[in-house]
């Protein structure tokens, strides 16, 4: 039995649909210097699944709870388990409305991390980093040199 929909944003959604929450592993880059932080994030079904396969993911842990649990309105709360000084990611609450609606459309997602359990078992890795705040600066070098013959007519 769903309870009554209280998210505005979300009509389709119900406070006890399904979600699984992570503590992922991120790094900021300022002054030059990188910056371990950890960060409570949602994961959608085919991020789960991919990283149940084995592949290497910088996520400590994740738990698998209701939307109501993590959230009321635009309200975040940390999730049992989880770091006091962890910080939840940016978009968080439409992030996790579109991750919720993964679970709905592939239910046997839900049997990773039942309802209430909480996931360590990860291949944990931080050989490639997760840079929150990289910029990409492009420049004359990157450009592709290309044949003298490309742009003329033969």
């Amino acid at each position: 039995m769903t309870t009554a929909i209280s998210y505005a944003n979300a009509p389709d959604l119900a406070t006890d649909d399904y979600i699984v929450i992570g503590l992922a592993t991120c790094f900021i880059k300022e002054d030059g210097e990188v910056h371990e932080v950890e960060v409570i994030e949602p994961i959608p079904s085919a991020a789960l699944e991919a990283i149940f396969k084995g592949i290497p993911t910088s996520y400590k842990l994740a738990c698998g709870t209701t939307l109501a649990s993590v959230l009321d309105g635009n309200t975040q709360y940390l999730p049992d388990g989880f770091p006091v000084n962890a910080q939840f990611g940016e978009e968080f609450v439409p992030r996790a409305f579109a991750a919720a609606r993964t679970y709905k459309r592939r239910e046997i997602a839900k049997s990773l991390i039942p309802l209430g359990t909480t996931y360590t078992d990860f291949k944990y890795s931080t050989e490639r980093k997760r840079v929150l705040n990289a910029k990409r600066v492009v420049n004359k070098e990157d450009n592709v040199k290309q044949h003298s013959h490309t742009h003329k007519v033969l």
